[in-house]
């Protein structure tokens, strides 16, 4: 049995616009897009993951509202099971440290980018409930 991987994504939103991370050459699914977050600890919950890792990969703080998505997608290094949520920055800008690159993007035009698949339900989603 493939291994199961539980991990947070921030959706986080400044108007119309969503900040997307491309991972970078030496991350697995090197220059995807992703919504940033990371792996949920043990003993942590996953709001409690996420600031964590805002944090540590952006250097930033944010705060969390309502959970978007929970999707399930087969890698062949493993099972991810990846829940997002809406974040607005509290604090400083967002600084890259581990992506290639980070970019605020209209919600309108998320799908034009490259995502990892398991961030696709969730930039559906998005994009659906920026366009109602």
């Amino acid at each position: 049995m493939k291994k199961r991987i539980n991990v947070v994504g921030a959706v986080l939103t400044r108007g119309q616009t969503i900040l997307a991370a491309r991972r970078s050459s030496t991350m697995s699914l090197p220059d995807k897009w992703e919504f940033p977050g990371g792996k949920i600890e043990m003993n942590e919950s996953p709001e409690q993951a996420l600031l964590r890792e805002l944090e540590e990969e952006l250097l930033c703080t944010a705060e969390i509202g309502a959970r978007i998505e929970t999707t399930e997608h087969e890698y062949d290094f493993g099972t991810v099971i990846l829940t997002t949520y809406y974040c607005s920055l509290t604090g400083e800008e967002p600084r890259l440290t581990e992506h290639s690159e980070i970019r605020w993007v209209q919600a309108a035009e998320l799908d034009q980018l490259d995502w990892a698949p398991a961030d696709i339900p969730a930039v559906v989603q998005v994009m659906k409930d920026f366009h109602e």
